[in-house]
């Protein structure tokens, strides 16, 4: 895909060093986009999981709230 930009008000193309460094840093914005999600998700399931071994001790949910929160 050619890719343009914007030089003095004129479209031009970029160059074949300009357009490896737009992948590169496109490539590692999707990474960096996905190791947050992943974080995210992971927090998410590791916040379950303690909520439910907290249960399996025998606490109930107004307790749980009360350590957490």
């Amino acid at each position: 895909m050619t890719r343009y930009k914007y030089v003095n008000d004129k479209r031009k193309k970029f160059t074949k060093a300009e357009e490896e460094a737009r992948d590169i840093e496109e490539e590692q914005a999707l990474i960096f986009i996905q190791s947050k999600k992943d974080a995210e998700e992971t927090k998410k399931a590791k916040k379950e999981t303690g909520r439910q071994k907290l249960k399996d001790l025998g606490l109930d949910d107004d307790e749980i709230d009360a350590l957490t929160n």
